[in-house]
Parts: C-alpha cells; sequence; structure tokens
C-alpha cells in the first residue's frame, strides 16, 4: 500500500467488539443474514435495468432496494433534518458498508468508489451500470480526470456522494476529509451537503482496519437490531466564506461533521473514562491522535 493513502487507526479488535452484549440466537443470526444477502443479491439482478430507467423513478427503486437492504439485516433507520432539493455533493463520514445503503435509503445518488471495485467479477460491472463514478487512489495523475466526471455529475442534475476521509474510522474519532472531492463542488457550483452517520451500538456496525466482508456480515447480523441514524446539517453553499478553495471547504464540511458536534443523544452513556465499548479513553486517543488522525499519512495526499 501506497504510504499517502489515507489510513485508520481503528482496528475491529478495539472499535468493533461490544464486550458484556448479550448474543443473538444462531437462528435469529442466521435469519438475518440470509435475508439480508438476498436483498443485495436482487439489487444486484436488477441493476442492469437501471439505465433504462428515469432519474426520478431510479432514485425511488433505490430508496427502496436500500431500506430493504437495512431491514433485512435488522437495521433501523433515524432520519433528523429535511433532505434539500437539487444536485449537491453530498459529503459523510465513513464507518462502515452499511453507510452505503444507508444515504441511498435517504439520498440516492452516484457514489464515488475506489477504482478497485469495478474491477470485481459480477459486482464491478453491474454498479457500474448504476453509474458509479470510481476514483484511483493510488494513481495521482488519474485524480483531475475524476474532479472532471464528478463536477459534470453535478452540473447534469444529479446527486454525488463522497467520503472524504478516504477510510472508515470507528465513528468515536474521523480522518481528515481530502480536499479533492470539494473541487468538484466549486467547478459545477453545487452546494455541499454533510451528512454525519453514527450507529447504536457502534461497536457491531463499524467496518474497520483489516476487518473482513465475512466478519462483519456477521456481527451486523448477529447484533439483533442496530438504530442507524443519519442527521443533514445546514448546506453549505458555494458563496460561502469558507468556499474560497477546496481546502478551506473540506476544513468547514469537517468541522461540520465532528463526532464532539452537538448530535441526538445516546440511549446510555459510556462509562467514564473509557471509549463506548470500553476501549480506554486514553489509549483510543492516542491511536487516534487529538485531531482525529495519525501523523502518518502526508498533508498532501489526495490534493
Amino acid at each position: 500500500m501506497n504510504a499517502w493513502l489515507p489510513t485508520a487507526p481503528c482496528t475491529p479488535e478495539e472499535c468493533a467488539s461490544r464486550p458484556g452484549a448479550r448474543p443473538a440466537s444462531l437462528a435469529g443470526t442466521l435469519a438475518r443474514l440470509t435475508a439480508g444477502l438476498l436483498a443485495v443479491l436482487t439489487g444486484l439482478l436488477l441493476a442492469p435495468l437501471a439505465p433504462l430507467t428515469g432519474r426520478t423513478a431510479r432514485a425511488r427503486l433505490t430508496r427502496l432496494w436500500c431500506r430493504a437492504v437495512l431491514a433485512a439485516f435488522g437495521v433501523r433507520i433515524r432520519v433528523h433534518g429535511t433532505v434539500p432539493p437539487g444536485p449537491h455533493l453530498v459529503a459523510a463520514n465513513h464507518i462502515s458498508w452499511l453507510d452505503i445503503p444507508l444515504i441511498g435509503a435517504v439520498l440516492p445518488g452516484r457514489m464515488l468508489a475506489k477504482s478497485d471495485l469495478r474491477r470485481w467479477p459480477v459486482l464491478g460491472p453491474l454498479i457500474a451500470l448504476a453509474g458509479t463514478l470510481f476514483v484511483e487512489r493510488d494513481r495521482l495523475r488519474a485524480l483531475p480526470g475524476t474532479v472532471r466526471a464528478m463536477a459534470a455529475a453535478l452540473t447534469a442534475g444529479s446527486r454525488v456522494v463522497v467520503f472524504p476521509e478516504g477510510s472508515t474510522w470507528c465513528g468515536r474519532a474521523q480522518g481528515r476529509f481530502r480536499p479533492a472531492a470539494f473541487q468538484a463542488a466549486l467547478d459545477a457550483g453545487a452546494a455541499i451537503q454533510p451528512v454525519r452517520l453514527g450507529y447504536r451500538p457502534t461497536g457491531p456496525a463499524a467496518f474497520v482496519g483489516e476487518d473482513t466482508l465475512a466478519a462483519s456480515l456477521w456481527r451486523v447480523a448477529a447484533a439483533g437490531g442496530l438504530t442507524a441514524e443519519l442527521t443533514l446539517l445546514p448546506v453549505i453553499p458555494v458563496h460561502h466564506p469558507a468556499a474560497a478553495d477546496r481546502r478551506s471547504l473540506a476544513r468547514a464540511t469537517q468541522d461540520a461533521l465532528r463526532p464532539d458536534r452537538e448530535s441526538p443523544p445516546a440511549p446510555r452513556p459510556p462509562a467514564e473514562g473509557h471509549c463506548q465499548w470500553g476501549v480506554p479513553e486514553s489509549g483510543h486517543a492516542r491511536h487516534h491522535g487529538a485531531d482525529g488522525e495519525r501523523g502518518a499519512v502526508p498533508a498532501g495526499a489526495l490534493r
């Protein structure tokens, strides 16, 4: 892996565990896992039909499918705020693979994904048909072309969804927002819609570090009912004082989504001096750093 690629210090052992939780029944876990995989498979089989539908119909079908996937895995959705009209660059923090159907259930749009996914058998061609935009994270020379494609999509009236951290974090801290995607918003004159994502409990939803998709799918199904929260924060217009350039716009969006900002109250606060599921706060903070990110990633990454 290139040294400049975004990374997070979160690990499944520290961030995805849930000490003391009562395990769900094996039958219930298998039922949710089977239902979830069938819902995903149904969407994949129908994906080739997406280009044949209009934008409004495609957005409606995307919402229905994403809600079906979340419901099948036992995930409840809570939405705070109102979806604004018009094309926006949706910028969200990144915790889990669940983020994709969660945003799709409320704000369907063209996702920005790493180019590796396009080369996956079966899945790659299907998500490309669905209008996904791809970024080659290990080729900086290709980045301007990706930015132009995003700007063109915004100009054409599409909503574009990005995770500017470039990597998943556990939700208790966040990484630095990479500014490249925000150049597309400036070029297209599109406003930024900051979206804060969160899960209760956080542990089972987190898909971080060297975690495998199979392990994460099982953990979500075994949780016996997660609550996913999507909070739409005030839109940042292109004429905002912070929109002078992509870096300042990225900073303004990151600041709006900071984990310590006001958010809906948790059902039960963590024990004093600890992270939510028993990870010592001091140790976790040392890993994440005072600003939510380790210094291993050079500041110039994904300019």
